[in-house]
Formats: C-alpha cells, sequence, structure tokens
C-alpha cells in the first residue's frame, strides 16, 4: 500500500507520455505548479503509509484538490498581477523537501536495523 501513490505517479506519466497530446505553451506555468502538487501529495502519501495513516479517499481528493488549488491560484495571481506563483512553489517545495526527508530517514533507519540483526547473527 506504500507505494500506491508511486504506481499512480507511473501510470499518470506513461499515460501523459504516449498519449498525443499538445496543450498551448500559455498553460506551462500552470501545469508546472500543478504537477509540483501532485508531486507534493505523492510524497505525502509515501508518508502517509509510512506512518500507517495512509487513507486512499484522503489521498485522491488531496490529490485533486491541491493540484486544482495550485493552478487555480497561479491562473488568479496572473489575473491581478500579483506572483502567487512563487509563493505557491515555495510552500509546496518546503513541503516537499520535509515529506522526503521524513522517506529518507525511515528507509535509512530499517537499513540500519536490518545491517544490525544481520551483525548479531554471525
Amino acid at each position: 500500500m506504500n507505494w500506491l501513490p508511486v504506481i499512480g505517479l507511473l501510470i499518470g506519466f506513461f499515460i501523459f507520455y504516449f498519449v498525443p497530446l499538445e496543450l498551448p505553451s500559455d498553460y506551462a506555468p500552470y501545469l508546472s505548479l500543478a504537477a509540483l502538487s501532485g508531486l507534493d501529495s505523492i510524497l505525502g502519501g509515501i508518508r502517509a503509509g509510512i506512518e500507517g495513516k495512509f487513507h486512499v479517499d484522503v489521498f485522491v481528493s488531496g490529490f485533486i484538490f491541491n493540484t486544482l488549488l495550485a493552478a487555480l491560484l497561479a491562473y488568479l495571481g496572473d489575473q491581478i498581477g500579483v506572483d502567487l506563483f512563487l509563493a505557491a512553489v515555495v510552500t509546496l517545495g518546503g513541503r516537499m523537501f520535509l515529506n522526503l526527508s521524513l522517506i529518507r530517514r525511515y528507509y535509512l533507519t530499517q537499513w540500519n536495523i536490518s545491517r544490525q540483526r544481520d551483525t548479531e547473527r554471525t
């Protein structure tokens, strides 16, 4: 269950990569922020899975809502002339680094525990 978000990411990537879909370049800032938000949700889902708090409904609703909200914030920022894009990038980037560091620490701890067990057996 921990890897469901990663599987979703891979499926989404392959669908987008192999479907011949062209979007206007005007949408690039909104899509990049939406993709950043999606990655943040995926890392949050992996972290929640590690902590035993993962719920599919929370993950899917958060993924969709956060992605749409990020794109909407970027669009509204463009319309009113305020750079909300950078605020969202900083916030999402900080959350991604935090989640990634916690995931990394968890797997390093598990790896060290495994090494200690192997050392004790020999």
